[in-house]
């Protein structure tokens, strides 16, 4: 009935089969980011924000998030991950402030991580957010987007910048 993946022969949604996927090591790497202002920046580098220490309880929330991903993505598998990483990096231009979130997931199985590090970037991000938002609303979350892929029938994708 359908050529769709997620759709099943009553043209219903479906969960893809994927039983018969070879087991690969795979990985995912992606980013996002959050500018800032100058106030909130020192806050998060002196680690004055009165909600505690800001890159560590996003770390933990974006950790947690690539953990829950297939509760929150209707048709992603739930995977046991084997690593997840999460670096932090800022970048200052003037007075723009933007924290450079990358994520690296880890497993092994029938299926990519993609979903879980995009997941893990975007949650770590909105987690600064909600850390820093009674110093300023303004925030803006940057550009959230897989960097690179190994792994499976596919193989390895990089994304050209």
């Amino acid at each position: 009935m359908t050529d769709f993946s997620h759709i099943n022969e009553q043209g219903r949604a479906k969960m893809v089969d994927i039983t018969e996927k070879k087991v690969t090591s795979r990985t995912a790497i992606a980013h996002s980011s959050i500018f800032v202002n100058k106030e909130i920046y020192k806050k998060i580098i002196d680690q004055t924000i009165g909600k505690g220490d800001v890159l560590s309880v996003a770390q933990v929330a974006g950790i947690m998030a690539a953990k829950q991903t297939s509760t929150i993505i209707p048709m992603c598998h739930p995977l046991p991950l084997s690593g997840v990483d999460i670096q932090f990096d800022w970048v200052q231009d003037e007075d723009t402030y933007e924290l450079v979130i990358t994520i690296e997931a880890k497993t092994k199985g029938s299926t990519g991580v993609e979903m879980e590090a995009l997941t893990a970037a975007s949650v770590t991000a909105l987690t600064v957010y909600d850390m820093c938002k009674a110093v300023d609303k303004g925030m803006v979350i940057g550009q959230t987007y897989l960097v690179e892929k190994t792994g499976g029938k596919s193989g390895v994708y990089r994304r050209e910048e």
